[in-house]
């Protein structure tokens, strides 16, 4: 036997003969003071997101494409990396072909040993979907996903990200149950407020320090 089959076999022992403890979990300590009339949720999530400096835009299903590729160039981006087999990031490279863009989009399409380089150091702009967004603390979550991984919204300097204003709870309880979050869990769940921020040193505070200096979300009124 092994020692982790040593430990896990003394740990169902210990179980032998004692009772379990009735589950009396009190849900509503944790979702009554955080529950907003649904017409609210949004101007909340908004409100809380912008106070620490995230940059918001309402638009479509539609339009959104549109909208990124002027925020890119307003912003004299060089280049966005994507998520090339996802819904959005399929979206994306149709609207760049028919629109002739001229942006290129980055491919997060290889194992992060062979271009880690060019990621940290040469890609100024990531674009990726979301699993919806909690009102109670002006959050978005993020689940990194195979084509998705968790680099893609911690590295590159801006960070744009797609949100759904039907995917907006009104608490992380919440999120939780209408997602089945207890049927798999991912790896990693992020719970990402607004950009990278800092004031461990001389208590300035300084944006980008640990990921993006900026987060730009654009939110689909229409999904």
């Amino acid at each position: 036997m092994s020692a982790k089959q040593n430990i896990l076999a003394k740990l169902r022992n210990s179980l032998s003969g004692t009772t379990p403890l009735a589950d009396d979990f009190d849900e509503t300590l944790v979702t009554q003071p955080w529950s907003y009339p649904p017409e609210q949720r949004l101007a909340r999530l908004r409100e809380l997101m912008e106070a620490v400096h995230t940059e918001i835009h309402l638009t479509r299903s539609d339009a959104w494409p549109a909208l990124l590729q002027r925020l890119l160039v307003e912003r004299d981006l060089p280049s966005l990396l994507i998520a090339p087999n996802t819904e959005h990031g399929q979206q994306l490279q149709t609207h760049w072909r028919t629109s002739a863009c001229t942006i290129p989009l980055k491919a997060y399409d290889r194992p992060i040993e062979e271009w880690k380089a060019e990621l940290f150091n040469d890609t100024p702009a990531s674009l990726t979907g979301t699993l919806g967004a909690i009102a109670a603390t002006g959050s978005l979550i993020v689940w990194p996903s195979r084509e998705e991984p968790r680099l893609m919204s911690l590295v590159p300097p801006v960070h744009f990200a797609l949100l759904k204003a039907s995917e907006v709870y009104d608490n992380l309880y919440e999120a939780q149950r209408k997602q089945q979050w207890a049927a798999g869990m991912p790896t990693n769940a992020l719970l990402i407020s607004g950009p990278s921020k800092t004031a461990d040193i001389e208590q300035v505070l300084a944006y980008g320090a640990h990921g993006p200096k900026d987060l730009v979300v654009l939110i689909l009124e229409d999904a």
